[in-house]
């Protein structure tokens, strides 16, 4: 896979589709390198006609790691919980946001059509308020944000997120599966997929270093509350009613403060992307960038 400079650090990244269409860029969340955007879901929406790319943010997968950068990882979780001032950090959404945009820059796009994932989620909504000019639509899937009020997680899932993985590749397998039965979407659940997603995801990189500084660039952005509602950028909100991690609470409070945003609502989805449900999140991905094609 190529990579690119962006924003001072080396980001790896993949195409599907032509450059030639509307760029489409895709950004997962905490800790999920790029390949969680799993290549059918990006063929599907490279066939309607989008070209998409998605790469790994700083500190997963195969991008810029800041290796023994050292954050207060108990501050940082305490300052969530309490909203008390966060600790020093390494960088923030903002920084992540500017990786985001160094990847359109070395590709030579100055719009794209914007989807994010959770933290990728946050990190879209951070692109969209610092620079509204460069961006098509934003597609923002089981986030919030960054109000402690709203999406709150479930006790059992925000432990799945904090604990730290096994290192041995078995036992870091097994606790994918516990993990995904704990945050995923109950109806879809397939665990043999689960393993062979944890087992190429471990392989790749296994690099649970980057978590705490992830965490910590967080927690330290704040809140979007008063930025959002001055939005003028069409936004599609979408949400699972069955998310443990990020709540539906954190989706609709998105809808609600971005002027004109929709909300579409998946019953039976928890925190992740479920493949019997691609063709309904495609498409209405590729229905709301339609409508701003340029």
């Amino acid at each position: 896979m190529p990579r690119c400079a962006a924003n001072g650090i080396e980001i790896e990244y993949e195409t599907f589709g032509s450059p030639n269409d509307p760029a489409l860029l895709l950004v997962m969340g905490f800790t999920a390198q790029m390949t969680l955007w799993d290549e059918g879901f990006c063929r599907i929406l490279a066939d309607g006609g989008r070209y998409v790319i998605r790469f790994d943010n700083r500190d997963v997968g195969l991008s810029t790691k800041l290796d023994g950068v050292e954050v207060d990882i108990g501050s940082a979780i305490t300052s969530l919980m309490t909203g008390d001032p966060p600790p020093p950090v390494p960088y923030t959404l903002t920084d992540m946001a500017n990786d985001a945009f160094g990847v359109l820059d070395a590709l030579g796009i100055e719009r794209a059509h914007i989807v994010g994932a959770s933290m990728g989620g946050m990190i879209v909504q951070t692109m969209a308020i610092d620079h509204p000019e460069r961006i098509l639509t934003m597609t923002s899937i089981m986030s919030t944000t960054g109000e402690r009020d709203f999406g709150e997680p479930s006790p059992e899932a925000m432990e799945a997120l904090l604990t730290p993985p096994p290192t041995d590749r078995a036992e870091y397998i097994e606790n994918s599966v516990l993990v995904s039965k704990i945050i995923s979407s109950p109806r879809y659940r397939d665990e043999a997929k689960v393993r062979t997603r944890a087992a190429a995801a471990f392989d790749r990189c296994f690099y649970p270093e980057g978590a705490g500084r992830q965490l910590a660039g967080i927690v330290a952005s704040g809140d979007r509350a008063e930025a959002l509602p001055q939005l003028h950028v069409p936004t599609l909100v979408i949400h699972g009613r069955a998310d443990p991690l990020i709540q539906l609470s954190g989706g609709e409070r998105t809808a609600e403060l971005v002027p004109g945003a929709n909300l579409l609502v998946f019953k039976d989805m928890g925190h992740d992307l479920p493949e019997p449900l691609w063709p309904l999140i495609t498409d209405a991905i590729l229905s709301h960038t339609a409508h701003a094609i340029g």
